[in-house]
């Protein structure tokens, strides 16, 4: 029977290992065939002696030693640049955010609405942001709000009317929208009789028949309905109001289509008085998303916020909050990079992917009148960015990975298993 190799490999093997065996036994075993029979002898034999001097299997053969990988040799990163970006950089104060709550004084008994912690800085800071050369200027209503799409030349009374009719089409419609259907009836409303000018007037819109004034205003949202709210308004203006806008809230409401919001903003731009905040979709909107109040409408947006802001701001708030809301605060892709109160930390609200990419490159523009000219300067502030990074150790690498290594994609220093902070300049 011919011998495998696996018999020979285990022959020379034992052979290695096995001092105690006998030079002849060895040269008779290594020159005849190897059997079983033969291998169980040399087993018999191996056992009788001492396995005390029998080195181990494992030290008899030689193991390569493990290759390293050469790195390079980078200095390792200076304590003092890690402590020159940590002090670079100063930690935001903590800001302590309370709603408006409503308090009881124990003496009387009386109960006060207190205003949110914070809400003049962010009055302030969107005030700001609202005037020219702002984040939030210009916007829509800036140019084309309600407020403005009287015409300047028309009677008081009329402009009154068309004040009225303004706000009436602004439901559901976008400003821009809404200021083209505008100068349409303007221009274009027929004369109620021949000779007499065409325009937007009462007159005019009791004669004009619903078809072509649907037609007129097809651009705006739910224009079938406010052709009908605008014909029944009209009727009652004239037959009610001896043909004027109502002076009062409740006048107001009562006509077709005009709900609390139109209510006040005409009685401030119409007849200028403040009896109450206009509180449209941004305003309940932006309110809620301060943390301001917990509201389920724009109805009782406006009773809380007219629980505790002082009345001074009732007129201004609208106007500032819808321009904020179609500049930078969008319902939908809200620009936080460029928003002042994401960048200083007072919105609770802004995405912190926004900010720290406004951080960065943060613009200051001012506006300097020159010989009649308006110029813009921007000034581009850089700050110091404090990079970690966390690299895993890599087991076959031995020593090396507490070495410090270079990352190819960045150009900075960083230690395997361990976090380590790197000073790195914006640009």
């Amino acid at each position: 029977m011919r011998s495998s190799r696996l018999s020979r490999d285990t022959a020379k093997l034992f052979d290695r290992t096995s001092p105690a065996i006998s030079t002849s036994t060895s040269t008779s075993s290594t020159s005849r065939r190897t059997t079983r029979a033969s291998l169980s002898r040399f087993y018999a034999t191996s056992n009788s002696t001492t396995t005390a001097a029998t080195p181990d299997i494992e030290d008899a053969i030689s193991t390569p030693s493990p290759k390293r990988r050469k790195l390079s040799s980078i200095s390792p990163i200076k304590a003092e640049l890690v402590e020159d970006a940590l002090q670079a950089i100063p930690s935001p104060p903590r800001r302590q955010r309370k709603p408006a709550r409503k308090a009881t004084n124990p003496n009387t008994g009386s109960t006060t609405t207190l205003p949110p912690s914070d809400w003049e800085e962010i009055y302030t800071t969107v005030k700001k942001m609202r005037q020219p050369g702002g984040a939030a200027y210009p916007a829509a209503v800036d140019t084309m709000g309600c407020e403005r799409l009287a015409d300047v030349d028309a009677s008081p009374r009329d402009q009154r009317f068309q004040t009225l009719v303004a706000l009436m089409l602004s439901s559901q419609t976008k400003d821009t929208v809404n200021a083209v259907a505008m100068a349409k009836l303007k221009k274009d409303l027929p004369a109620y009789e021949e000779g007499k000018p065409k325009g937007l007037n009462l007159e005019n819109m009791l004669a004009v028949e619903p078809a072509l004034l649907n037609e007129m205003i097809w651009a705006v949202g739910f224009h079938n309905n406010k052709t009908k709210y605008l014909k029944q308004t009209a009727v009652i203006l004239r037959d009610e109001w001896d043909g004027d806008i109502p002076s009062t809230i409740e006048g107001l409401t009562s006509l077709p289509g005009v709900g609390p919001k139109m209510a006040y903003l005409t009685m401030t731009v119409a007849w200028n008085r403040t009896e109450g905040i206009g509180v449209d979709v941004h305003v309940h909107r932006i309110t809620n998303m301060w943390g301001w109040h917990k509201t389920r409408n724009p109805e009782e947006t406006r009773l809380a916020l007219q629980s505790w802001l002082p009345r001074d701001c009732w007129r201004d708030i609208n106007h500032m909050l819808v321009g904020l809301g179609q500049s930078v605060c969008l319902p939908v892709g809200r620009k936080c990079g460029e928003c002042d109160l994401g960048l200083e930390g007072l919105c609770k609200a802004a995405e912190r992917k926004k900010i720290i990419e406004g951080r960065r490159h943060v613009k200051k523009e001012e506006v300097i009148e020159e010989d009649g000219t308006v110029l813009k300067l921007e000034q581009v502030k850089s700050e110091v960015v404090i990079k970690e990074e966390v690299v895993n150790e890599s087991p076959d690498l031995g020593d090396a990975a507490h070495s410090p290594r270079l990352d190819a994609a960045s150009g900075e220093t960083a230690v395997s298993g361990r976090k380590r902070r790197v000073k790195r300049q914006a640009t």
